[in-house]
């Protein structure tokens, strides 16, 4: 049996092609025929789905690493920055009261990919009402400025408990387990 392999001039080629840039790229491309096919309500839907399976992992991964059953309040303001930092995202914290979380954001870890594509948002949904429903017992997350829908960064709130102001606000509700 013959093997090919990459010519040298293949290989030496400047292609921007890697790992990373090829798995945003394949999201953003899922989720912009998505978006197409079904609309972006029904996109958003499916993505969702996949944010709180990958919510509740990245839960008890930091629950182990925190050696704790439950994060407090704080642990979780910490843990959604500390994840959104290790895959390049840039959330900072606004306001924290017992409330509500409210975070800004500079970078999106899908980059430029996230770009007319908001069901992407819904990872970021999911996966921050996932952790602070799961610890806390209720959230409500508003996305108030998103990046894939133009703005210069991103308003993430979360609400963790039903206020009117909660009540008032667009946004998906997640409850413990």
């Amino acid at each position: 049996m013959t093997q090919l392999s990459v010519s040298p001039s293949a290989v030496n080629l400047d292609i921007p092609l890697e790992r990373d840039l090829f798995l945003r790229t394949l999201v953003r491309e899922l989720s912009g025929t998505l978006q197409d096919v079904v609309g972006i309500e029904e996109a958003s839907g499916f993505i969702s789905v996949v944010g709180q399976t990958m919510g509740r992992q990245i839960d008890q991964a930091y629950k182990a690493a925190f050696q704790v059953s439950n994060l407090s309040s704080d642990q979780v303001t910490e843990v959604l920055i500390d994840l959104k930092k290790r895959i390049k995202g840039d959330f900072y914290l606004i306001e924290q009261t017992e409330e509500k979380i409210v975070f800004g954001n500079r970078a999106c870890p899908f980059a430029e990919k996230v770009i007319g594509r908001p069901s992407m948002c819904m990872m970021t949904s999911n996966v921050f009402g996932s952790i602070a429903a799961d610890n806390l017992g209720y959230a409500k997350v508003e996305l108030q400025e998103t990046i894939a829908t133009g703005a210069s960064g991103c308003k993430v709130v979360i609400y963790l408990k039903s206020t009117e102001e909660a009540i008032e606000a667009e946004g998906r509700e997640y409850f413990r387990g």
